[in-house]
């Protein structure tokens, strides 16, 4: 029996070139008349590190915990308004597809232990994210996140290889 693909978590770190990666995303989705969970992670800081800003920005932006509230929300809202954009653009004929993505969340913490969590809290099917590739030396020593998760994770992973070259409108300019 063919194994049936009923939840997708769609791991993206938000760079360019991302919607590449979720153009392979939606369309599992709509062959296979699954769902999308989106997962971003905010990568934490060093503990130094964190003392060092939460000292410095406490008296004007306010507590670590509120700033990071705020990123949040701020951070779902482009999601949404870049989902938007790509239906406009790539999916006139089909603006329903977008309704497979049935969650945005926004996480602090260690990309690979969130991205591990999330499909196992959701029990997904199949994990799909893009890899930079930044070349064998980069990859010996530092990893990857999309290396950690293949080799930690018990399901299967589509790891879509980004180009180089700039395909979309990049998340910061939204």
């Amino acid at each position: 029996m063919l194994p049936k693909i009923q939840k997708i978590l769609y791991a993206t770190d938000l760079s360019p070139n991302t919607a590449y990666v979720f153009r392979y995303a939606i369309n599992m989705a709509i062959k296979h008349d699954a769902e999308i969970f989106l997962l971003h992670v905010i990568e934490e800081m060093p503990a130094s590190a964190r003392i060092l800003i939460d000292l410095e920005l406490c008296a004007h932006e306010g507590t670590r915990d509120e700033r990071i509230e705020r990123n949040v929300i701020d951070y779902v809202d482009k999601i949404k308004k870049r989902l938007e954009v790509f239906v406009e653009k790539e999916l006139k004929d089909q603006p329903e597809a977008l309704e497979r993505v049935v969650s945005i969340e926004v996480h602090e913490g260690y990309s690979t232990h969130e991205i591990l969590k999330k499909t196992k809290e959701l029990n997904c099917d199949l994990i799909i994210m893009g890899s930079h590739g930044k070349g064998l030396i980069s990859h010996a020593f530092l990893g990857s996140v999309a290396e950690r998760v293949l080799r930690r994770t018990k399901i299967p992973i589509l790891i879509v290889p980004l180009p180089d070259e700039i395909t979309e409108i990049p998340f910061q300019s939204i």
